[in-house]
């Protein structure tokens, strides 16, 4: 009888990778935010609903974060 190998266990050689989650404590920080009102083209909502359907996402939080990944490119140091 042929040994059965199981499909649930690493194949191959295995490589010990550096930690790179957040401890816990990094998780439970809430950033400080602030409610405002803005009106966007009925083009840019369209296209961030579509983009969030597809990445299984909420649109606001992807337009929250591209406005994040521009504040971190230009903000000077303060």
């Amino acid at each position: 009888m042929k040994k059965r190998i199981s499909d649930d266990k690493p194949k191959g050689r295995l490589k010990i990778i550096e930690d790179f989650l957040p401890s816990p404590e990094e998780f439970a920080k809430a950033e400080e935010t602030q409610k405002i009102t803005i009106s966007l083209n009925k083009r840019s909502i369209e296209f961030f609903k579509e983009q969030a359907v597809k990445n299984k996402t909420k649109y606001q939080r992807m337009i929250r974060g591209l406005l994040e990944k521009y504040v971190d490119k230009y903000r000077t140091n303060q």
